[in-house]
């Protein structure tokens, strides 16, 4: 365990002036507090702070932060308070600490709201401060090493946690060393047979190519300083088990497949140090095609910039190399923490502004307004995960603004990533002057013009098509409110209708007082409602107008034996069969099918719509019944389901059939023949069905005595008339007893 005057010592090395006492103050408190407190591995509490501030001492992070790092367990594990914090240490410490205490417990594997909800939590937190970032990094990072003290199901949730958060959340901030330090350990206790497996091959690799590294590492020195390069540093090294098997999955590749086991960095003195190695080096050996990236000129959103290219170098060895200045070797190390010691706003060589406020952290805050435009806490995880976890590519606007989006994207990403307005009114885009279509995937270096509409409302099936998390957000929203809009129009005919029955005249505004006690937070979700069948317009009424005495549906006998006339809540009157039940469930009949709506008139075009079980053809008398959340149900004004609504008045649509647009497609109906049960029965049916142009969708028979036999058939015809034909033809049949139509 480290001791305390071995940590000061650590940070005095890099900040010689460092407030000594604060944190031998912050050591003391924390001892004092943990007390006898035990970790899993029976280590006393204390060495976890110690480790975790020497972790950031790695980084070179200043003494608030490593006193933070010491007391970051007290609030949560201890008695200690954010009174007594703030009172021996300043408030800006006592608020850091708080802010770890109230992310401490993550449980990022359950259930997606909680996740979300967490996740939301945490990048909350470190919105505040970005040193809670660096602290809880750094506590995830120790708790990583010494894992192999916990259950094997703790070992494999946690796991599964950094490697989904927080090792992605690492690599965002820049900070690549660590990310990969989290992946390896996620990776060990994740996939244990893989990790031993690869880490056996690369050992074995290691073993056969003894000195390859070090051999490499002098040829290329010896080059560069050759060609005057004299400070120019270099190192290399075998990639990690986690880096080689993700490369196997990704490519579908053995190992023995892989080329580019060996990677280098080159660190020179400055910028045009950087392009002329790269030129020194590609003159000297063979470059591998499409596989140089500039980092430098288009740095990366974390800050990362680097030349990178893949040689076939000494020894015939492919290569990758990273060549890079001494600075952007320090953020591409620490990331976000290179820039902690730098509040002045000053410029360094490379061109950097050496500020808190790196382009990593402004990620962050960006992703943190996407709170704001979430609906649910799923979205924002899904926004946030997927931000989290893609490679980039970087396009620009027809003016020149660079836009990085993840690899994959398309130009509707691209035209949400500039503005949210700008993606909902897209039609269309030029891509490097030409039109594209809008499914088309970005390359590096493409520019993207966006082509408008003001009446463009995005697809739903746009959001099968991108890739960004703040594009699926908002498509998803303004698909919401565009079917808002359709059942707030459905709701606002049927409360008129209802409104005028008792006398009223409906008004939104009347609405408005009555909105506390229907439970919504405006009149157009109350009129939505409404729409979909959630909320009664009898129920409206009553809130607006109090006083209001129900009128119940009457139901009376028409003078047709056997029929009764309804009135619906639109003031039609219908005739129903009275002798025939609903059925013996008592519920919705079943529907099968969705159905374009465009053969019906009287409904808006994003209302979900569906047919009975029984089916209805064009030519039939038909009505809609809203059901509550799932849109409306077409019953022919027949069936006997229909009684079940009599007391419901509100339920129910005006709507008829469009013959012009009917036309174009068939209609299921349902009908019930009862025929001889002799050979050539089924035939005669079938050559009936056949010859008028109709289709058996399903056939069910049940054979009900010993000379006949039940047949159920689903048929799909164009309309009522072929329909009747075809009940006709049956009946002349001399082996049909009796053929009639099924309304349930």
């Amino acid at each position: 365990m480290m001791r305390q005057y071995e940590l000061v010592e650590r940070v005095q090395q890099y900040k010689p002036d460092a407030n000594e006492a604060l944190l031998n103050k912050a050591y003391v408190y924390a001892m004092q507090k943990h007390g006898q407190q035990k970790r899993a591995s029976g280590d006393p509490y204390i060495s976890h702070p110690l480790e975790v501030a020497a972790i950031l001492t790695d980084m070179h992070l200043d003494e608030s932060t490593i006193a933070v790092a010491l007391l970051h367990d007290t609030i949560e594990d201890t008695t200690a308070t954010r009174a007594e914090i703030d009172e021996l240490f300043g408030e800006d410490i006592g608020r850091l600490v708080e802010g770890l205490t109230k992310i401490k417990k993550l449980d990022l594997v359950t259930k997606k709201a909680k996740q979300a909800e967490n996740l939301r939590k945490l990048l909350l937190a470190i919105s505040d401060d970005v040193r809670v970032l660096l602290v809880k990094l750094a506590d995830r990072l120790h708790n990583m090493r010494t894992l192999d003290h916990m259950s094997a199901d703790k070992r494999a949730r946690i796991s599964e946690e950094t490697m989904e958060i927080y090792a992605p959340l690492a690599g965002r901030m820049g900070m690549q060393d660590m990310r990969e330090e989290l992946e390896e350990l996620s990776f060990r206790h994740m996939n244990p047979e893989a990790y031993e497996t690869v880490t056996k091959r690369l050992e074995e690799l290691s073993k056969r190519n003894e000195g390859i590294v070090k051999k490499i590492e002098a040829e290329l020195r010896d080059l560069l300083v050759a060609s005057g390069l004299t400070s120019a540093y270099v190192k290399g090294r075998q990639k990690k088990p986690y880096s080689v098997f993700r490369k196997m999955q990704s490519k579908s590749l053995s190992f023995e497949q892989l080329s580019d086991v060996y990677g280098f960095r080159l660190i020179v003195e400055d910028i045009p140090s950087c392009y002329r190695a790269l030129g020194i080096v590609h003159t000297r050996w063979r470059v591998v095609p499409g596989r140089f990236k500039d980092y430098i000129s288009t740095p990366k959103q974390n800050d990362y910039r680097s030349l990178h290219t893949t040689i076939v170098g000494p020894s015939s060895q492919r290569i990758e190399l990273q060549i890079r200045t001494k600075r952007m070797h320090e953020i591409a190390e620490f990331g976000i923490a290179a820039h902690t010691l730098y509040k002045d706003g000053a410029t360094n060589a490379d061109g950097d502004i050496l500020s808190r406020e790196s382009n990593a952290y402004s990620w962050l805050r960006h992703t943190i307004e996407a709170l704001a435009e979430g609906d649910s806490p799923e979205e924002f995880l899904e926004h946030t995960k997927l931000e989290l976890f893609q490679d980039q590519v970087f396009c620009f606007t027809p003016k020149g603004k660079l836009i990085a989006l993840p690899r994959g994207a398309t130009p509707i990403d691209f035209a949400y990533a500039v503005h949210t307005n700008i993606g909902d009114t897209t039609v269309g885009a030029k891509i490097n002057g030409r039109i594209m279509p809008l499914v088309t995937r970005l390359a590096n270096g493409d520019e993207v013009e966006i082509i408008r509409s003001g009446v463009q409302v995005p697809p739903a099936a746009w959001e099968e098509i991108v890739v960004t998390g703040k594009a699926r957000a908002a498509i998803r929203r303004a698909t919401r409110m565009a079917i808002r809009k359709q059942y707030a129009g459905l709701g606002h005919r049927i409360l008129e209708r209802t409104f005028d029955r008792a006398g009223k005249i409906f008004s939104r505004e009347a609405m408005k007082p009555a909105l506390h006690r229907l439970g919504q937070k405006d009149v157009e979700d109350a009129i939505a409602a409404v729409g979909r069948g959630e909320m009664s317009s009898l129920d409206v009424l009553r809130a607006v107008y109090p006083d209001h005495q129900d009128e119940r549906v009457t139901v009376k006998p028409s003078g047709d034996d056997g029929w009764f006339n309804v009135r619906s809540a639109a003031g039609m009157i219908f005739k129903i069969p009275g002798k025939a039940k609903p059925g013996a469930d008592g519920g919705h009949p079943e529907v099968d099918s969705d159905v374009d709506i465009g053969p019906i008139r009287g409904l808006s075009g994003n209302v979900d719509v569906k047919f009975a079980s029984t089916g209805a053809v064009p030519g039939d008398r038909i009505v809609g019944i809203m059901d509550q959340g799932k849109g409306i149900t077409i019953y022919p004004i027949q069936s006997p389901s229909l009684q079940r609504f009599d007391d419901q008045p509100d339920r129910w649509i005006d709507v008829r059939w469009d013959l012009d647009e009917a036309n174009k497609s068939r209609f299921m109906a349902r009908i019930m023949v009862n025929g001889l049960n002799e050979p050539g029965t089924l035939a005669k049916v079938a050559q009936t069905v056949a010859g008028l142009d109709v289709n058996i969708r399903l056939l069910n028979t049940v054979r009900v005595a010993a000379d006949f036999t039940e047949m159920m058939l689903e048929v799909e015809v164009w309309d009522l008339r072929q329909l009747n034909q075809l009940l006709a033809q049956m009946k002349d049949l001399d082996c049909i007893a009796t053929v009639r139509r099924l309304y349930e």
